[in-house]
């Protein structure tokens, strides 16, 4: 539970967080969820979620035939909605800290005045 998450698993966790889910719901949630960022092929799909499936994050919960296909479910395991929260929570803080380092650099920057076309100083005494 201590390693970090690709974004595609942390994305395909997220979906599952919702519930039970089939591989074309999943691509297409996933899709939608980033606003377009992550976009699963098929292919990279089942190859993460087979690999999810080995570390216990997400478990097959049944298959069904639709239009003669056959849909493969998943769902998230607790332990990985246990990894989802760890990552979620790891990433809050690296955003409360890059929030504070911007906060902190806007009052500096207003604090300052600014030069424009200054140049560089060299350290050099003239």
């Amino acid at each position: 539970m201590g390693t970090s998450l690709t974004p595609n698993s942390f994305w395909i966790l997220t979906v599952l967080a919702k519930g039970r889910r089939h591989g074309y719901d999943i691509i297409r949630e996933v899709a939608h969820l980033s606003r377009g960022s992550a976009t699963l092929k098929t292919t990279s799909l089942y190859a993460a979620l087979e690999r999810l499936e080995a570390e216990g994050l997400v478990a097959r919960d049944g298959e069904e035939i639709v239009d003669g296909r056959a849909r493969r479910y998943y769902r998230l395991t607790d332990d990985g909605g246990d990894v989802l929260d760890a990552e979620t929570r790891a990433l809050e803080s690296r955003v409360a800290i890059a929030r504070a380092r911007l906060d902190a650099l806007k009052r500096l920057r207003g604090a300052l005045p600014r030069r424009k076309n200054a140049l560089p100083r060299s350290g050099l005494a003239g």
